[in-house]
């Protein structure tokens, strides 16, 4: 089967959505850093609302240890998470403006690689990382809207998992508590709910709604 025009596509999405917030997705653009559990998540939600542009970044290799809640498959083990994703993303939204890149961020590249972004989805796994990456985007671009994950793990109720609002820019979804050195570790749910929580505050901000 043929696969459908940009124009069939869009005019499916803009039923969905209405004109002017397809019109406000279409236009945006959003980063995504870590394209682990959170992260292949969270783009695979932008991508299917139809937003025009992504940044996905990430340097590690897919492990047969993330197919439990991750978004990809077997064929794909030993391939760059950032390359593995973008292929899956494409078969998704063909049409998206997808920019990928296999490096680890770090203080001093984050201002040039992610300058250009609309939002940024912190998505790491690692609490020192995400703590660089927060830390750095409120110091040096203040003005960026940053939306951090932060306690997914285990069993509790998802219904403990919220979206916070910090400052005027700054929000954080999870439950601000559980941690894999708890005990039980990541859920493919339980994050995937974290993750759509990251995906439709972006999806909020673009549409200009910011409260939670």
């Amino acid at each position: 089967m043929a696969i459908p025009t940009r124009e069939e596509m869009y005019r499916a999405l803009e039923e969905r959505h209405g004109a002017e917030l397809q019109r406000r997705l279409a236009a945006a653009g959003v980063a995504v850093c870590g394209l682990g559990g959170l992260g292949s998540n969270i783009a695979i939600h932008l991508a299917r609302a139809g937003v025009g542009r992504l940044h996905i970044i990430d340097f590690d290799r897919v492990d047969i240890s993330n197919l439990n809640r991750q978004q990809y498959f077997p064929e794909q083990l030993g391939e760059y998470k950032s390359d593995a994703l973008y292929d899956t993303l494409t078969r998704i939204a063909p049409y998206c403006d997808i920019r990928r890149d296999c490096v680890k961020l770090t203080e001093e590249n984050i201002p040039q690689l992610l300058g250009g972004e609309d939002i940024i989805c912190e998505a790491f796994d690692r609490a020192d990382q995400k703590a660089m990456l927060v830390n750095t985007v409120l110091e040096k671009m203040p003005e960026k809207y940053l939306i951090s994950g932060s306690g997914m793990a285990g069993l509790s109720s998802t219904n403990s998992i919220v979206t916070r609002r910090v400052t005027k820019h700054f929000y954080i979804c999870g439950d601000g508590e559980s941690d894999v050195a708890d005990g039980l570790g990541l859920i493919s749910a339980r994050v995937a709910v974290c993750a759509a929580h990251q995906a439709h505050m972006a999806i909020r901000i673009i549409a200009q709604e910011y409260d939670v």
